[in-house]
């Protein structure tokens, strides 16, 4: 197995190879403004570190947000290209779940949480999890009050 993701979400566009056990090869660079420029050497950049080509790839992930529109559009229309192209699966994954995934890698079961990323103009994109890291609500949008409301941790 070799699955490319790509996430293109945020003001970040980030790049990870994984061979089902761990990551080979990552890249990340914020610029909210240059997704398009940015996505394809990450792609190449993170292949060459891993010392993969586009043909050892299995599978495919791309974040599909929430996010804005015009990231969002960048990662999605090159996972399918490259999908197409390649004749590889290409699966969406919501954006706030990968982080809660990485929130309870890191933190032992314990208690529901939320998950908060900035969605601008004074608001955030959000989802709260139950105590095993499974999304229970959302993703939602709105003023972070809304989730402070909801009285949980927030990662």
């Amino acid at each position: 197995m070799l699955l490319l993701a790509l996430d293109t979400s945020t003001p970040a566009v980030t790049v990870a190879l994984h061979d089902g056990e761990r990551v080979l090869a990552e890249a990340t660079t914020v610029d909210p403004r240059r997704h398009t420029e940015l996505l394809m050497p990450l792609v190449t950049s993170v292949l060459h570190d891993a010392g993969a080509g586009r043909g050892d790839l299995t599978e495919l992930a791309v974040g599909v947000g929430p996010g804005p529109f015009t990231g969002l559009r960048v990662g999605l229309a090159a996972a399918r290209t490259m999908g197409a192209v390649l004749e590889l699966p290409v699966r969406g994954v919501c954006s706030l779940d990968v982080l809660a995934y990485g929130v309870r890698a890191a933190n032992p079961p314990g208690e529901p949480f939320a998950v908060a990323t900035d969605a601008r103009r004074r608001e955030v994109y959000w989802a709260t999890y139950d105590a095993g890291g499974v999304r229970v609500s959302g993703p939602d949008v709105g003023p972070a009050a809304g989730l402070a409301e909801r009285r949980l941790p927030a990662a």
